[in-house]
């Protein structure tokens, strides 16, 4: 199938005005495939020759202006539009569709709960030709009506209001001008909650099999829905441009959600089946934050071509956590930015695939180049950079500059070099160089403070930077507390500065226990510690009063070790020592995973990993007992997950297992059930004949995962073969079971046993990617790697297959990625 690219869009674009899309959806049509009859109104503004894109399982017919044209001319995905003339013109098309499996176009997925089907599009980036023949591309936007003809007992949802006709048909209001990746469709037997907000219609949608799950959380998730639509339109002069606002919580859903105007698409995870955390529903809570801004960056102003994905992501991610400290109780929400989603941005701009927040055109040629774009340095390094941007130009000109932005082009699109010219046009500062020197650049600068004495005991400060980015940043003087013996540290000062320093050093008076660049993370860039501040880090840590400025801290710590300036083991110890008084949930989670995913099973050797484990193992004892008298149970249930991950012996949790629930709670509900027996499977300490039952007890797709996963991890060669030949050689799994079979299969105490699917792993992904597309392929890089492998053979066979194996972009983009971690690795541990 074509690609479409840059250049064809633009001739695309100066060629055609797309005014309607007429579609009719038949999805009674069997299990395989659906209907689809397309009319498309559109003017041509020269002769010229086009075309259009559909990838349908049968082409039935094609007219234009009235007049046949032949099916047999599909070349592909393209159907050629040959000797079009200036003016008005019509395309009908009928066609039948296949249903996906992998997330893609119009996905089909039968609940096994009940049996239930349900269907939702997925449409981004280029899928929409999966679902009805489109000129896709973003800056082709169109008015969309959509009928659909369902089963009796189900609903039907799209972008806008819907309305049963009877004997199965609906009727979708037309959209107003929106681009073609936003459209969507949901169809099934749904679960709803509705109600109104300043009389636009709300509505949650979920599987039946989970509605009890969502009744108990409706209220939450429409409080949070509505502060955010409420604080939006505080800042946003446009009002919201759609006829309602539907969240739908589909299952096997590829990302977190995606923006569709009027009908926000959710992975179902997030109607929580077993108990979560407080930081999981703050999550949660900043994906709706996050969805709704993009209603008006992404969906009201859409960017012109993919090499402006920032313009949406960035704005959205940024919104999306500012939004949601102003508006709802989650009022600490950039501490969970800083050490998860940030952390996710500075890995990326330091691998060989990095790009800038706002690539060069050149460098997005096409669309599947673009999809490699959806990644830490668009979302979170974009979001930071703007966060960045509001320190130095201040939050009422940003909101003028958007403002401005969103009047110029509603339902157009737009570029970089337009919203830039909005913020010049409301302030004195020169955001264009700012915008070269943090939009068009890669990598990460580092700061590192030199103190000097002076005279009389007074000390200053100069920040070496490497790097080329400006920064105005806050630096933390902290002392020590006098009162407990110096284990807290208080805040003496925070000085603003900017760097590079154009006034010379910076006096800071006497000496602090602690001086800490970037207080507040307010700025984007590695830290450094004097070697006093150091010695207080390692003392003190945990008694630093607010949770962002030990964010930073800890994120400086990762930093160090992945650079090789730290010892893995430093780390541990550091974690080791002050997690048992964090009282932070998302720093104690994302600490956790850290020491747990790199550092036990990537940055130690085989030989030293037992040890790395055992104090994971007793810090997360440590964790129980502080939280045995029920006060923080979010911080109980952090410890119990991963006191089970990192178990080398099977049998506490499986008394664990066994009894039903954690000596003095919590009990273990499906996720703890699960996670318990896919860790008794790493450890040989369970069976099929155990994994079946537990399947009997929890039927559900969730529990088909786990079953998968479970099976997968079983230390059995004959096992392996078969979960090998499940995820390589046939295309039965869908994308959720391929991952969790994926999850299952490698593990570092197996590495023997898996040994020999090295190899085979860069031949096999090549071909399975080649076969079922970018989604199986990019879980196929992300998951199905073997990441434990972490030795010099891997790197060469890896190096190879990206040299002579030709795998698909998606694929490539994952692989290089995966295996300039695995170099990261080998050189921290030769460090």
């Amino acid at each position: 199938m074509s690609v479409l690219t840059r250049d064809e869009a633009q001739t695309r674009a100066t060629l055609l005005d797309v005014h309607r899309y007429t579609i009719d959806l038949d999805l009674t049509t069997g299990d395989d495939t659906f209907d689809s009859k397309t009319v498309i109104r559109f003017t041509a503004r020269t002769d010229a020759d086009t075309f259009i894109e559909v990838k349908p399982a049968a082409l039935r017919s094609v007219t234009l202006d009235g007049q046949p044209l032949d099916p047999e001319t599909l070349d592909g995905n393209r159907l050629p539009l040959k000797n079009l003339t200036a003016g008005e013109h019509e395309l009908s098309v009928d066609a039948s569709m296949r249903y996906s499996r992998t997330g893609e176009g119009m996905h089909r997925f039968t609940d096994p709960t009940d049996g239930e089907t349900y269907l939702y599009s997925n449409l981004c980036m280029d899928d929409a030709q999966r679902v009805f023949p489109v000129f896709d591309q973003p800056d082709l936007k169109a008015v969309f009506e959509i009928t659909a003809t369902v089963p009796d007992t189900w609903t039907f949802l799209a972008n806008g209001i819907t309305t049963p006709l009877g004997d199965g048909r609906w009727q979708a209001a037309p959209t107003p001008l929106i681009s073609t990746y936003l459209v969507a469709v949901a169809a099934g037997p749904w679960h709803s909650v509705r109600t109104e907000h300043h009389g636009l219609p709300f509505g949650l949608h979920c599987r039946r099999s989970l509605a009890p799950h969502l009744d108990a959380d409706a209220d939450e998730l429409l409080t949070i829905t509505k502060q955010c639509y409420d604080r939006y339109h505080e800042k946003f002069e446009e009002p919201y441009p759609f006829d309602s606002y539907d969240q739908a919580f589909v299952p096997e859903f590829n990302a977190g959600a995606m923006e569709n105007p009027g009908l926000v698409t959710f992975r179902d995870e997030f109607v929580y089946r077993s108990a979560v955390t407080d930081t999981e529903r703050q999550t949660r809570a900043m994906v709706i934050a996050h969805e709704m801004a993009h209603m008006w960056f992404g969906d009201l102003v859409t960017l012109r071509w993919w090499d402006d994905i920032w313009l949406n992501e960035s704005f959205a991610e940024y919104m999306g956590y500012q939004t949601l400290t102003e508006a709802t109780r989650f009022t600490d929400t950039w501490t969970d930015f800083g050490v998860v989603r940030k952390a996710w941005g500075y890995d990326a701009d330091q691998r060989p695939s990095t790009h800038p927040v706002a690539p060069d055109p050149e460098l997005v040629p096409d669309t599947a180049s673009a999809m490699l774009n959806f990644d830490g340095i668009s979302y979170a390094k974009g979001a930071s950079a703007l966060r960045q941007l509001v320190t130095w130009l201040g939050e009422k000109d940003f909101l003028a500059g958007i403002n401005t932005h969103f009047a110029r082009h509603k339902f157009a699109n737009a570029t970089l070099a337009d919203f830039i010219d909005s913020l010049a046009s409301v302030t004195d500062r020169d955001v264009h160089a700012w915008a070269d020197t943090w939009l068009r650049t890669t990598g990460v600068d580092t700061l590192k403070p030199v103190i000097t004495a002076g005279d009389e005991g007074t000390y200053t400060l100069q920040v070496e930077h490497d790097g080329s980015r400006p920064h105005r940043i806050a630096v933390g003087l902290y002392d020590q507390d006098v009162t407990d013996e110096g284990r807290h540290l208080v805040l003496r000062e925070r000085l603003d500065l900017d760097v590079p320093q154009t006034d010379g050093p910076l006096p800071i008076g006497k000496r602090p226990a602690l001086l800490l660049l970037n207080d507040g993370d307010l700025t984007y860039a590695k830290v450094r510690f004097d070697a006093e501040s150091f010695k207080t880090v390692t003392e003190c840590l945990s008694g630093l009063p607010s949770p962002l400025t030990r964010a930073v801290v800890w994120n400086a710590l990762r930093d160090a070790v992945r650079d090789g300036e730290l010892p893995p083991t430093a780390y541990l110890e550091a974690a080791r020592a002050h997690l048992p008084y964090e009282t932070d949930l998302a720093l104690v989670q994302g600490v956790l995973a850290f020491a747990a995913v790199q550092i036990a099973d990537r940055y130690a050797t085989p030989e030293e990993r037992p040890a790395a484990l055992a104090t994971l193992s007793s810090l997360c004892r440590d964790l129980i007992r502080r939280t045995e008298d029920g006060d923080n149970p979010g911080l109980r249930l952090i410890a119990v997950r991963h006191f089970i991950d990192v178990a080398a012996h099977p049998d506490t949790i499986a008394a664990w297992l066994a009894d039903g629930t954690v000596p003095g709670g919590p009990e273990l509900d499906p996720e703890l059930r699960w996670r318990v027996l896919a860790r008794l499977a790493v450890l040989g300490a369970t069976d099929e004949t155990a994994i079946a039952a537990e399947l009997a007890r929890d039927p559900s797709a969730t529990g088909q995962e786990g079953a998968t996963r479970c099976r997968a991890a079983l230390p059995d060669a004959d096992t392996k073969a078969k979960a090998w030949e499940a995820m390589f050689s046939n295309d039965d799994l869908s994308n959720y079971l391929f991952i969790a079979g994926a999850r299952g299969f490698w593990q570092p105490e197996q590495a023997d046993l898996v040994r020999a699917y090295v190899p085979r792993f860069f031949e096999d992904a090549v071909t399975l990617a080649a076969r079922r597309g970018a989604a199986i392929a990019d879980a196929t890089g992300r998951w199905a790697f073997p990441a434990h492998a972490v030795d010099a053979e891997t790197l060469r066979l890896g190096e190879r297959c990206l040299s002579d194996a030709d795998p698909i972009p998606a694929l490539r983009r994952k692989l290089a990625d995966q295996l300039d971690d695995l170099g990261r690795a080998l050189r921290v541990r030769q460090a």
